[in-house]
């Protein structure tokens, strides 16, 4: 049997017809499918898995972080699978060159059974993507807004750089890697990522791999410089050529990461908005 999860509100709420689409190329075979928003209990709904059975998620980040918080430590990843068909797929770019399954389905195994954990406003989650702190928090903020009221896609350049000339105000605070300080003015962004990409491509840990021995994460806190200078080199984030700008961008890595803003912020977990955030605690051992 293969059960199929989907999430109906992925994409701009096409994830049914991606469903459609996983259980057209699996024509012949025997499954079930769930829409994980009306299935409460997603532990209850695949309890009946049996050795041979497997589990395909559909949908896209913020699917797969919600399945993958759901049900860690209560299921093994031998045979479960994702089908990416949201709208920034940044874990499938991430991990594109892995081997298929079925030529279409990413085996989670190897990716999932060890993640890192965030800690924020009494929250405990675990994360595929990254954390986005500032301006990224800003734009998914600005980006639920906008899909409450139409069902036009998102652009989330367009809003980074509404942002960037001034609806966004950046703020002054630290970030505590390992338990080494240091603080900053007029931060833009401080994300902390396990994988290299997030916001539908931006490559903003180029240098991260997130199956290293080490289990280390990177973060990056973009600083100083004026509106107009930070618009200029923002491209770069998509290239992965930011980091070159070391005046005012900094890498750091390390297994706990703590970020602390003097004024609250919107934050991202794999592109779920937290609001009214003033700190966040990684941790990945």
């Amino acid at each position: 049997m293969i059960y199929i999860l989907y999430n109906l509100l992925a994409n701009n709420k096409s994830g049914e017809s991606a469903s459609e689409e996983v259980k057209g190329i699996l024509s012949g075979k025997e499954f079930t499918v769930k829409d994980i928003i009306k299935e409460g209990n997603l532990s209850q709904y695949i309890k009946p898995l049996e050795e041979g059975d497997s589990l395909v998620i559909v949908g896209g980040d913020g699917t797969l972080n919600r399945v993958i918080n759901n049900l860690y430590g209560k299921i093994k990843w031998d045979n479960v699978y994702y089908y990416a068909a949201g709208s920034g797929n940044d874990f499938a770019h991430d991990v594109k060159d892995c081997e298929k399954f079925l030529s279409f389905l990413i085996p989670l195994k190897k990716f999932v059974e060890n993640l890192p954990t965030v800690y924020v406003n009494g929250m405990e989650r675990k994360f595929i993507n990254g954390i986005g702190f500032g301006i990224d928090g800003y734009c998914c903020e600005m980006g639920d807004e906008q899909r409450a009221i139409s069902t036009d896609k998102i652009n989330y350049t367009a809003i980074a750089i509404k942002g960037l000339l001034g609806k966004f105000k950046p703020c002054n605070g630290r970030i505590i890697v390992d338990g080494v300080e240091k603080r900053y003015k007029k931060i833009w962004l401080a994300p902390t990522m396990i994988g290299k990409y997030y916001g539908g491509g931006m490559m903003v840990t180029p240098d991260q791999d997130r199956l290293n021995a080490e289990h280390t994460v990177s973060a990056v806190v973009w600083q100083g410089g004026g509106k107009l200078g930070t618009l200029m080199k923002f491209p770069k984030i998509f290239e992965g050529t930011h980091l070159k700008y070391k005046r005012n961008i900094h890498c750091f890595v390390g297994h706990e990461i703590v970020i602390e803003f003097d004024k609250p912020q919107a934050l991202q977990i794999d592109g779920e908005t937290v609001k009214n955030v003033t700190s966040y605690t990684v941790k990945y051992n």
